[in-house]
């Protein structure tokens, strides 16, 4: 007869600070609100209209759709970027010729000299962040990102 040890009676625990799905989170979460400072206070942008913004200036014109999946964002919050955008006269709203439904998305002269602006500032903050890790570190989350988003079909 097996004897159960007083372990396998203790319910299994999972310790937050240690489990990688929250810890990729919180670090995404932390990187995103220290970027969120640059572009809050160069061009007073929301993390949802900083996303469309890029996003525009990066594909050209898109749907709030693609937008939304580009970005993993809520249709919601895309909804909302689209109208403060339009709202700045940063982004152009053109019908689709087949489905009235569906609405192209393009910054104007004003969004696309915004982006524009706004590319260097990103540029520099991921060279800050990466500069804070040594040659081996970068290397070494370069491609564990890279493996872990080839992974989950991301890449």
């Amino acid at each position: 007869m097996a004897i159960k040890s007083e372990a396998s009676d203790a319910p299994e625990i999972l310790d937050l600070e240690d489990f990688l799905p929250y810890r990729l989170y919180r670090l995404a979460d932390a990187v995103s609100r220290e970027f969120a400072g640059i572009y809050k206070d160069s061009h007073g942008l929301t993390r949802p209209e900083w996303r469309t913004l890029s996003g525009l200036g990066q594909h050209g014109t898109m749907t709030a759709t693609a937008l939304g999946e580009q970005s993993a964002m809520h249709k919601t919050k895309v909804s909302r970027a689209v109208a403060e955008l339009e709202r700045r006269r940063w982004l152009v709203r053109t019908p689709d010729e087949k489905d009235r439904r569906v609405e192209h998305l393009t910054l104007t002269k004003a969004g696309l000299a915004a982006y524009r602006e706004m590319v260097p500032l990103a540029k520099a903050f991921e060279r800050e962040l990466l500069a804070r890790l040594s040659a081996g570190e970068r290397g070494a989350i370069v491609c564990g990102v890279a493996a872990l988003e080839a992974a989950l079909g991301e890449g």
